[in-house]
């Protein structure tokens, strides 16, 4: 199973690329993972929220291939602790899904058709957080995850 994380807009903060650098390392010994980044919109101020998403929403479904499995990490997702999204992990696996595709949408969120086109939404927490640090927060999470389901010590309860 590979794992992709679909952004929007590059991370413009050093310290969090740092962050995200470092644990898309360390991802490496547990599965094969890819952060891809959507461009910003080109003339973004001339639209609306909604033609933003319409827009955003239209470039992540060219990219989506029928097979994939789309989760969303979206603030009315469900709420997991690391060992049961770890757990959720697991069963992606078992299940043998080629691609499993997280996605944190665009400042505005998602569109109609994404929400659609997804097969599951988690929330990271009920705060809201700039979405160049959700990238952070989730790649560690994910780290964590393959932490837990492999028994070594880096997550504590």
């Amino acid at each position: 199973m590979k794992i992709e994380l679909w952004v929007i807009g590059k991370t413009s903060f050093g310290y969090l690329k740092e962050g995200i650098e470092l644990y898309q390392k360390r991802l490496k010994h547990y599965t094969k993972f890819e952060l891809l980044v959507i461009p910003d919109l080109k003339n973004r101020k001339k639209l609306n929220e909604e033609q933003i998403k319409t827009k955003e929403g239209e470039i992540l479904l060219k990219k989506l291939q029928n097979s994939d499995f789309l989760i969303l990490l979206d603030e009315n997702g469900k709420s997991l602790s690391s060992v049961k999204f770890s757990k959720y992990l697991d069963q992606l696996t078992l299940q043998r899904h080629k691609r499993v595709i997280f996605v944190i949408g665009g400042a505005y969120g998602f569109s109609q058709a994404i929400y659609q086109k997804s097969r599951a939404k988690i929330s990271l927490s009920a705060m809201t957080f700039s979405h160049q640090m959700v990238r952070l927060f989730f790649v560690e999470q994910l780290y964590r995850a393959f932490t837990i389901s492999n028994n070594e010590p880096y997550h504590h309860q």
